[in-house]
């Protein structure tokens, strides 16, 4: 790393707004935040941002949790302690906590950073990096921090870069040549264009910077105004593109690839099908993410697991996976996998049949099960002989499904299908 764009990112702190609930993912947050809702075979949405923060040199770090946060929590404690103060590092849980007055909940995600000035003010740093905790990408942050030091801007927002007809989904940056930010509309009908690509429009991505300082006087007015949400998206930000002191961050100047990506990946992995295929796309012969890429890890909590085993040989009953990725502790007995994702611990047993399912920890499918296009939750059992996939009406009777077809199983579901 450049040692200039590593000195910035040594006097940066990391602070992620991972209290989102994510409703839209339905019974995937019944039990845990959005940020703590797994992905990819063995780690949490959350752990992208955060990697993204120590691979890019950041080692402090705030996590701001709320809604339904012990399995957030609990993963952080087990995968993310490894941070030492005497290295000056360091990584706080920070739920809301009754840090300013009686009401206990963040206001807004500007309000989630408010309450909690007094913790890191206490670390001194130089600039402050907001992030969302609910993305899945690879950026190199001190990249970002660079072009806010010397742009001199008030705040640097971090944007992706998406085609205009589809921009109308997002908050969009209209900017000039020089990346300064012009206006910010919320979902707007006719999304402003790039400079130099009409066909594209930035929009952003819940990433800023800011110098410390001026944040933390930012903040103490927003709290002082009763009209005010509390919220970066829609006060914070607007605020300060009115006066004049807002720059965009195009993505694709901080995106880390690893040679086999085609573009930028980033993903906003907020509804069932969005996250199905998010996960499901992983087992392409050439995905659009490489997680396998060491040069940038995705850290995690890493579970102690023996190997992954297939047994069984015989025709119909042959332990096999083809265009999948299986986790360590998974037994394929006797089971046909085809573009399959199983996490850490699945078992599934002789003559099933599975296509497309993303099953989440320590799941286990019966015999003769036949299942296409699923996610099962975590510690789900497929009963024997279940059948999901060939008709939409039952499935949607017995289970959660989209209108893209997938279907979500929870045991309640399923212990639903004998009463």
């Amino acid at each position: 790393m450049d040692q200039d764009r590593y000195r910035l990112a040594q006097q940066t702190m990391a602070y992620v707004l991972a209290g989102g609930r994510g409703s839209r993912l339905r019974e995937m947050t019944d039990i845990r935040s959005k940020p703590a809702v797994y992905f990819g075979g063995k780690t949490r949405i959350i752990d992208f941002a955060l990697s993204n923060a120590v691979n890019s040199g950041i080692r402090r770090i705030g996590v701001a949790t709320q809604y339904k946060a012990h399995s957030l929590i609990r993963h952080l404690q087990r995968g993310w302690s490894f941070f030492r103060e005497e290295r000056n590092e360091s990584l706080d849980i920070l739920p809301a906590s009754q840090q300013m007055a009686e009401e206990n909940w963040y206001k807004g995600t500007a309000d989630a950073v408010t309450q909690n000035i007094t913790v890191l003010r206490g670390y001194g740093p130089k600039y402050i990096l907001i992030l969302a905790g609910d993305h899945i990408y690879k950026q190199d942050y001190s990249i970002m921090i660079e072009q806010h030091v010397k742009s001199g801007a008030k705040v640097t927002v971090g944007c992706i870069e998406v085609p205009r007809q589809e921009a109308s989904e997002f908050g969009v940056m209209a900017v000039d040549e020089s990346d300064k930010v012009l206006d910010f509309v919320e979902k707007p009908a006719d999304p402003p264009p790039m400079p130099g690509h009409p066909e594209l429009a930035l929009a952003s991505m819940g990433i800023y910077v800011f110098e410390a300082e001026y944040l933390y006087d930012l903040l103490e007015k927003d709290a002082a105004n009763d009209a005010s949400n509390h919220d970066f998206g829609k006060d914070v930000i607007p605020g300060i593109v009115a006066e004049g002191g807002a720059m965009a961050h195009p993505f694709s100047r901080s995106c880390v690839m690893s040679g086999l990506e085609d573009t930028p990946y980033w993903r906003d992995v907020g509804t069932i099908d969005a996250y199905w295929q998010a996960n499901i796309d992983l087992t392409d012969f050439k995905p659009g993410l490489d997680i396998y890429a060491n040069d940038w890890p995705i850290w995690t909590y890493s579970e102690l697991t023996p190997p992954a085993k297939f047994i069984h040989n015989e025709e119909g009953r042959r332990g096999q996976a083809v265009s999948s990725m299986v986790s360590g502790g998974c037994i394929i007995s006797g089971s046909s996998l085809y573009r399959c994702l199983l996490f850490t611990g699945v078992k599934t047993h002789s003559y099933s049949m599975l296509e497309g399912v993303l099953a989440l920890p320590y799941c286990e499918v019966g015999r003769r099960a036949d299942l296409k296009n699923v996610i099962i939750d975590r510690g789900v059992r497929i009963p024997e002989g279940l059948i999901v996939g060939e008709d939409p009406q039952l499935d949607a009777k017995r289970f959660r499904r989209t209108e893209g077809g997938i279907c979500v199983i929870t045991q309640a579901m399923i212990d639903a299908l004998d009463a």
